[in-house]
């Protein structure tokens, strides 16, 4: 029923934004529309993962998963580059994040490994038109739709610091399909590029 719920406010609240032409309402409705889609998403991750049955390859049970992710961690753990690793199935678990991605997210792999991915990274709760758990749960979700990377554009979605106050953030975030050796959906590859300083506040 939730769901149905925010499905429907979404449509209403889209069909009200393309009709009106008063700038508070407007506002508003973009912010609603922010909130919906937000607990749209968080309901869906939780429920479907970022895969739904008509949505690319079954996720792998992790037993038959485990040769292929020993094989490939060893360079992950050892990039430069911002990376983490995702479970598609439902509540997209962190399976791991390498020491690039926690230092840039103020993180700690063994506080965040095992957890869902928008528990340890809701939106911001003081920013009211916050889109980046929307945003990102969609790009996954077309990952593995598609079965291709998917580039998202310069997206603002804030971290929490050790105090656990939100901090301002923009990234440049690619997500990625990661197939087994029979072509199997067996985990979903985000990598982030921080790019605050080049945005600006």
């Amino acid at each position: 029923m939730k769901k149905f719920i925010c499905e429907q406010n979404i449509a209403n609240f889209a069909r009200l934004l393309a009709e009106t032409s008063d700038p508070a309402l407007h506002r508003t409705l973009i912010g609603l529309l922010a909130t919906n889609r937000r607990e749209l998403a968080l309901i869906d991750a939780e429920r479907e993962g970022a895969q739904q049955s008509r949505f690319g390859h079954p996720g792998r049970d992790p037993a038959h998963a485990a040769g292929s992710r020993e094989q490939f961690l060893l360079d992950f753990a050892r990039s430069p580059h911002a990376y983490m690793l995702l479970d598609p199935r439902p509540g997209l678990q962190i399976v791991d994040v390498n020491a690039s991605y926690a230092q840039a997210t103020l993180t700690a792999p063994d506080t965040v490994v095992g957890r869902s991915l928008f528990e340890v990274f809701p939106d911001n709760p003081d920013e009211p038109l916050a889109d980046g758990v929307s945003d990102l749960f969609a790009s996954l979700r077309t990952v593995v739709k598609t079965g291709r990377a998917h580039a998202m554009a310069v997206q603002r979605y804030d971290i929490r610091d050790p105090e656990r106050v939100f901090m301002e953030r923009h990234w440049r975030p690619i997500n990625s399909p990661i197939h087994d050796e029979d072509g199997r959906l067996a985990f979903l590859l985000h990598h982030v590029e921080d790019v605050t300083d080049q945005v600006g506040r």
